[in-house]
């Protein structure tokens, strides 16, 4: 089942959707974001969207004005072109993992369920969170359990796992949540699993080098006035599309030009917007939600 989408109305406001306009939503997922931009689009507006989920696809719009494009959004250039589209009023991403994808336990993205141990967006891709945890070397585990996990004794925890899998595989959620009950006290296992999860899927999608490949792209993509929307989850994702709208870059100082102006390719729209009370109690994966927007700077 895919729930209620985060940020619905202020997420697509920040598009200033203009009727006869082309628009972008590189995460369908449920089509939630998707259904309310058709809803504001007329006879002559255009949707592409991008899912590289499988799982998605079943709920592909029945709209003479939507495509849906089956691959990565990482590629968004590329696939557009293939359909004559070289600018764009605006784009919306909608970033991390669907609702539909944690409740599925088969997929193996949440700590509740006794599943295998997969986290892959794409089905087909060879990478899975059983290779990661399996296969990598001990120090590779542990740099990307302190990255991407933001877990201080991640080597503790790297050395652990590689104890674990030598005697046998870890291959569900429930073997790796024994194999480190240790570094899980009661009252912060949650948590700390939520950290290790996130850790190991970043790798297994490559989320952060995606997120990098796409922002990228947008602002030649983006018409004079085209509008980027992004909500973001975790403060990793947040700071990568912060820096890049304030920056137009991911790290380092942004560009000045020869009378020291600085030159970004985009600017920011109003203030970062968090959902309400009202939204987080009836969603609770709103909660650590973040939604920036951004336009093109001239």
């Amino acid at each position: 089942m895919y729930h209620n989408p985060v940020l619905l109305k202020e997420s697509v406001d920040g598009l200033n959707i203009n009727p006869d306009g082309v628009y972008v939503d590189v995460t369908f997922g449920g089509g939630g974001h998707s259904r309310e931009i058709l809803s504001r689009l007329g006879a002559n507006g255009r949707l592409f969207a991008f899912d590289q989920d499988p799982d998605a696809v079943a709920n592909k719009l029945d709209d003479d004005r939507f495509v849906l494009i089956e691959e990565n959004f990482k590629n968004i250039k590329r696939f557009l072109r293939f359909y004559g589209v070289r600018e764009v009023d605006g784009v919306l991403a909608d970033l991390g993992v669907s609702s539909h994808q944690f409740d599925a336990s088969e997929r193996g993205f949440s700590t509740r369920f006794d599943g295998d141990l997969d986290m892959r967006m794409n089905q087909q891709s060879d990478l899975s969170a059983f290779k990661v945890i399996n296969s990598y070397a001990e120090e590779d585990l542990a740099n990307i359990l302190f990255q991407y996990g933001e877990l201080r004794n991640s080597r503790a925890i790297a050395k652990k796992l590689a104890e674990e899998r030598s005697a046998a595989p870890i291959k569900t959620s429930f073997q790796l949540k024994a194999a480190l009950k240790q570094f899980l006290p009661a009252s912060k296992e949650h948590k700390i699993l939520a950290q290790i999860y996130q850790a190991i899927r970043i790798e297994v999608n490559q989320e952060l080098e995606v997120l990098k490949d796409f922002l990228t792209q947008i602002p030649e993509m983006l018409t004079d006035t085209g509008r980027l929307s992004v909500i973001s989850y975790h403060s990793l994702e947040d700071r990568l599309v912060k820096r890049f709208i304030q920056h137009g870059k991911f790290d380092g100082l942004p560009e000045k030009d020869f009378f020291g102006n600085v030159e970004v390719p985009l600017k920011k729209v109003g203030k970062l917007i968090i959902p309400t009370k009202i939204e987080i109690a009836e969603n609770n994966r709103a909660r650590s939600a973040k939604l920036r927007i951004a336009t093109k700077s001239l």
